[in-house]
């Protein structure tokens, strides 16, 4: 039963990354403007200014984008697999089960440093996005997500008997 637990726990993971980068492809241009709106830091009126550079280039801007995108495909895909490698050996003994999860772990790992890393970190602390209502209620969206992420990995990871 926890074998199958965590299989639909990763078939979740996989499915919300590759949803999310879904979702940013077909509404591409909306995507755009709001990474455009972030890192150009051109909406922040409680901590104008910033320690370092914003970002107006739309190369970089469209980079960024793309970057986030491919992170999410990327992590979606690393679930999907995982997911499908612990079904597959869900029967299997505890050594194999265990050393099935290699795909599951990087799905999980990559999804954190999206949502936490880059969404976080970078969008959160560096670009300051929790300035607007948007970069604010995309932040607490990241934080759901991170978290979520980070409970599934930890979960995963721990060994099967």
């Amino acid at each position: 039963m926890i074998r199958n637990l965590k299989v639909c726990l990763v078939v979740f993971t996989a499915l919300t990354c590759l949803m999310y980068a879904g979702q940013n492809v077909v509404n591409l241009s909306a995507a755009y403007n709001f990474v455009a709106d972030v890192v150009t830091m051109s909406n922040q009126v409680v901590y104008p200014a910033s320690f370092g550079p914003s970002i107006h280039s739309p190369f970089l801007i469209w980079l960024l984008l793309g970057v986030i995108v491919a992170l999410e495909f990327t992590a979606g895909l690393l679930a999907a697999r995982g997911a499908l490698d612990l079904w597959k050996t869900r029967h299997a003994g505890a050594d194999e089960f265990n050393n099935a999860k290699k795909f599951a772990i990087l799905g999980c790992g990559m999804a954190l440093v999206i949502w936490f890393g880059l969404f976080m970190s970078v969008g959160g602390a560096y670009f300051q996005m929790w300035q607007t209502e948007l970069g604010a209620a995309a932040l607490e969206g990241a934080f759901q997500i991170a978290t979520l992420n980070g409970i599934v990995l930890l979960f995963i990871n721990a060994p099967d008997a």
